[in-house]
């Protein structure tokens, strides 16, 4: 099965630890059985340059918003915008398989709302979500979560 492809944000480093953390373990995973998919991360930041996608991959990002309540009163997405200028640039987002939000669950109906966004607006299903860094628990979740997603569109 060829590796599941990530694109990512990182600010303070949190999506990045986290999914590091998780490569390391699709790594013990893909040595138990080659059926289980390796990680290929890429990183996104405002220096990076537009790129044409042609493969499919997954989108993480954190929230990070200023104003509004993110209900009724809106929200702006502040920080993580290259990543959405970046799946919107030509038809990346046509190759957007899944998003996985982070966030902090002390912002309540915020929390993992720029991924919820992301997903409603690249048509692309929301997957899961963890908090700050996330825990092992969390990792193997996200990635048996993942693994099964791209085992259906890579059959």
């Amino acid at each position: 099965m060829p590796p599941m492809n990530i694109i990512y944000i990182s600010l303070e480093g949190n999506t990045r630890s986290f999914l590091t953390r998780m490569q390391g373990y699709a790594k013990q995973q893909h040595s138990i059985s080659e059926d289980r998919p390796l990680l290929e991360l890429k990183e996104v930041s405002d220096q990076t340059l537009p790129a044409d996608e042609t493969e499919p991959f997954f989108a993480f990002v954190p929230t990070y918003l200023n104003g509004g309540n993110g209900i009724d009163s809106g929200f702006t997405e502040i920080m993580t915008n290259a990543l959405g200028e970046y799946i919107a640039y030509n038809d990346n987002a046509k190759q957007c398989v899944g998003v996985v939000g982070s966030g902090n669950k002390n912002f309540n109906e915020q929390y993992c709302l720029t991924a919820r966004k992301y997903a409603r607006d690249f048509d692309a299903p929301f997957l899961a979500d963890y908090e700050l860094r996330g825990t092992s628990q969390d990792i193997e979740r996200i990635y048996t979560i993942l693994a099964k997603r791209w085992s259906e569109i890579n059959a």
